[in-house]
């Protein structure tokens, strides 16, 4: 009897386990780099990228394959795969990435070198919608779905993908401008739903370990990414996505922006204030009343309200002449009372009804069209605004606002299908429109595209996404470092907030500099808000005035260190900013937002609370930490409380690195690394570290491609009782340096050296007792032999 049980208690077991109890396994062949698996009611095609990418389709019966992917750009390498079929099992794959297929009953699932990651639960399968299930471990972590603010783990939730702007939000939402159809694993795995039409997540709301897709429509394809470590998944993940293009240089600088300015003399003006306090500043955002006079009623005019901006080719070359470059908002829609409704009608570039009329319907700003960016007539007509703007008028770059888009009717009709099947990729093919018009019309010009809405491998197209419409409050701040990091993870690197806040008209000077301490510390440094409390620091009291100058020069003075990133991110899809789990394995780390690595070797953690005199972090293990401003150290793996100062926030430097730093800059036009502040943080404890140091002109596109770049290089070697460090630098055959003075300034150091000697002659050095640091006057190629 027990044995009838136990024989009972496996055959459920198995039926449980099976991903489909009715669908049955009937053949396989493998040909032309991937593995086909016909079923009853379908066949599997399983593909490899590379050994750290697989991707998994499934095609009904009577249905071809869609080979159509929006987000997808690499092209499956030549790879040496491997196969065996013993017992029920078929196993097929790379010596990284495999996946099992159990014959009966049907099963699927994926090993990362030997490493179980996840298997499906119930395969593809239909009722109101398309819909597919993982099994998940239960404690494992769960990140993904785009840009929102529910903590680190966004697991138990249940998440709609479709972009939608939540106006005023603060600490919790659910449902954000920028939603992608990607869940990734504190086990170190991605799954991509490689499919545009608008669904659902369901990171396992029914707490059942149940992973689940939902989508209205549209193709049966996922990829699993996974790597040996963190940054080799985001790199894995980037390759089959594409990576972010090199920003301008002066992108990292401070922007001037508000809702908004009205005139060419208040534009002109706050800039002159800038001038005047000596603020660097690099760039100027337009917003809506450049093309017309009130919020309401002129959107599609594209053409500059004259009686509020009289000489606008002017102003913008005069901004220009002093470095500052000038920036327009667009949207996608076309009102009826815009001067471009007759010839938006009379071209059919807009959205149509199920006749073939032109959609029109209401929304905020007024009764409204949508332009079709996916009718070549939309497309190009929509890019001769930005290339008339761009070659006529000197603008030097865009934001696309409103791209979700705000409103979208589902009965809407685009040239490729209805507006709830391209809902999701529509901010994602007018950021392609615009960057795709650069490579054609401008090639010598780096784009800069700001936009709030996109999709899966935005990123290729240079798109620099933005927070949305966040509260001007303590509880709007909380969560900007938690999105930032997501996005940051799913390939959108330079996610970042309107610093200050944007929503309501609540005025706290000390929140205000909190934010921009931690903008510092974001990759795009820009405030920006309704006009009833200014963005700019120039409107504000002289105390808060100087406090934020101090952020901003900190800012413009690790222009080196943050270029440095953005070329990391450009090569190997490395976030700028990233989590403590890419280096922390411990369980607290899995779901830290409020402290968070900033490229290779800084550790920020923002102050986000009004009034705190002590903020408690906690230090990542296998580093030693350095206070940026005191030198004192913490050592990996600990939580500690540390003093809070008004004039920064807490910022901690990693044992062994090399920070590159400059002096300050009105703007970026003035910028050089010919004299160069380099700080080293000593640690007997580290007995080697490397850094690099890229650098080009911060202008030509694909710089590093056409050979236009010079690299330098940092080492340090240390046995307790003499420190060597070197410096050495490659220049390519296309960039041309001089010869740069370098400052160099070692911290760490618990007496003066005894002696410092340059290539065996002794040199002199300036010995600052108070901090423990020495100063050394060297150039950029070096060799130091310190006694300690």
């Amino acid at each position: 009897m027990k044995k009838i049980i136990f024989l009972f208690f496996l055959f459920s077991l198995s039926l449980i386990n099976a991903q489909n109890p009715s669908r049955k396994y009937l053949s396989h062949s493998e040909e032309n780099n991937a593995l086909t698996v016909k079923t009853s009611d379908g066949n599997y095609i399983f593909k490899p990228y590379s050994e750290g990418i697989l991707e998994t389709s499934f095609v009904p019966t009577g249905e071809n394959f869609n080979s159509n992917s929006h987000a997808v750009v690499m092209q499956p390498n030549d790879l040496k795969t491997a196969y065996s079929y013993v017992g029920e099992d078929i196993t097929y794959g790379t010596k990284g990435m495999t996946v099992t297929i159990t014959t009966s009953p049907f099963k699927i699932s994926y090993k990362y070198k030997g490493k179980e990651l996840i298997s499906e639960k119930r395969g593809f399968h239909a009722d109101s919608l398309q819909k597919i299930q993982f099994n998940l471990d239960k404690n494992e972590v769960l990140y993904g779905g785009g840009a929102r603010a529910l903590g680190m783990n966004r697991r138990g939730y249940r998440l709609e993908l479709y972009n939608k702007a939540h106006y005023g939000y603060e600490t919790h939402s659910e449902l954000m401008n920028f939603t992608m159809p990607i869940v990734i694993s504190s086990k170190r795995y991605m799954i991509h739903f490689d499919n545009a039409p608008i669904g659902y997540l369901d990171l396992d709301s029914k707490k059942d370990n149940t992973l689940q897709y939902e989508t209205i429509s549209g193709r049966m394809t996922y990829q699993i990414v996974s790597g040996d470590d963190w940054k080799e998944v985001m790199g894995n993940y980037t390759n089959l996505t594409g990576r972010q293009p090199m920003i301008p240089r002066w992108a990292l600088g401070n922007f001037a922006s508000r809702f908004g300015y009205h005139s060419q003399m208040e534009a002109t003006e706050t800039i002159d204030r800038f001038f005047e306090a000596e603020i660097p500043v690099d760039a100027i955002i337009l917003d809506l009343y450049w093309f017309g006079k009130d919020i309401k009623g002129h959107m599609g005019n594209f053409e500059f309200e004259r009686d509020s901006f009289p000489t606008p080719k002017k102003m913008i070359k005069d901004l220009a002449q002093k470095g500052v470059k000038t920036l327009l908002i667009t949207e996608p829609f076309i009102l009826s009372t815009s001067k471009n409704w007759d010839e938006a009608v009379e071209k059919k570039i807009l959205g149509t009804d199920s006749i073939g009329m032109p959609y029109r319907y209401d929304f905020y700003f007024g009764n409204t069209g949508l332009i079709d960016i996916y009718k070549k007539d939309g497309k190009d007509w929509f890019w001769n605004i930005y290339r008339k703007f761009t070659s006529e008028y000197g603008v030097g770059g865009w934001w696309g606002d409103l791209g979700e888009p705000e409103v979208h009717p589902s009965d809407l009709q685009h040239a490729v299908g209805s507006a709830d099947e391209v809902h999701n990729t529509y901010g994602h093919d007018w950021a392609r429109l615009v960057y795709e018009g650069y490579q054609r019309d401008f090639p010598d010009q780096r784009p800069f595209i700001l936009m709030r809405a996109g999709y899966s491998g935005s990123q290729r197209f240079g798109m620099i996404p933005w927070s949305g419409d966040v509260n001007r409050s303590w509880g709007g701040l909380q969560p900007q470092p938690e999105i930032a990091l997501q996005m940051g993870m799913q390939g959108m690197g330079f996610m970042h907030s309107d610093l200050g806040g944007f929503a309501g008209d609540y005025d706290d000077d000390e929140l205000y500099i909190r934010w921009l301490q931690y903008g510092v510390f974001q990759p795009i440094y820009r405030p920006h808000a309704q006009e009833s409390v200014p963005s700019e620091p120039v409107y504000k009291n002289e105390h808060t005035k100087e406090l934020a100058k101090q952020a901003i020069e900190l800012r413009y003075r690790l222009l080196p260190y943050n270029y440095n990133a953005i070329f990391q991110n450009h090569r190997h899809g490395i976030p700028l900013m990233r989590p403590l789990f890419f280096e922390d394995d411990s369980e607290k780390a899995t779901t830290i937002a409020n402290t968070y690595f900033w490229g290779d070797d800084f550790l920020i953690s923002p102050v986000m609370k009004r009034g705190e005199t002590t903020h408690e972090v906690y230090f990542p293990k296998g580093s030693i930490w350095f206070d940026f401003y005191s030198s004192k150290k913490f050592e990996g793996g600990n939580t500690a409380k540390v003093e809070v100062k008004e004039e920064y926030i807490p910022t901690f430097v990693r044992g062994g690195s090399f920070i590159p730093m400059v002096q300050p800059v009105q703007t970026t036009e003035e910028y050089s690394i010919q004299q160069l502040d380099l700080h080293f943080f000593y640690d007997d404890s580290i007995e080697k570290s490397k850094r690099t140091l890229y650098n080009d002109d911060g202008k030509t596109p694909k710089a590093f491609e056409k050979e236009k770049y010079e690299m330098l290089r940092f080492e340090s070697c240390s046995n307790g009782k003499t420190l060597r460090l070197s410096s050495d630098r490659f220049i390519a055959d296309g960039f041309s340096v001089k010869d740069r003075n370098i400052t160099l300034k070692i911290h760490g150091l618990s007496r003066k050296p005894r002696m410092i000697r340059s290539n065996g002659k002794k040199v002199d050095f300036i010995w600052k007792d108070k901090k423990k640091i020495a100063v050394i006057k060297t150039t950029d190629v070096f060799k130091l032999k310190i006694k300690l």
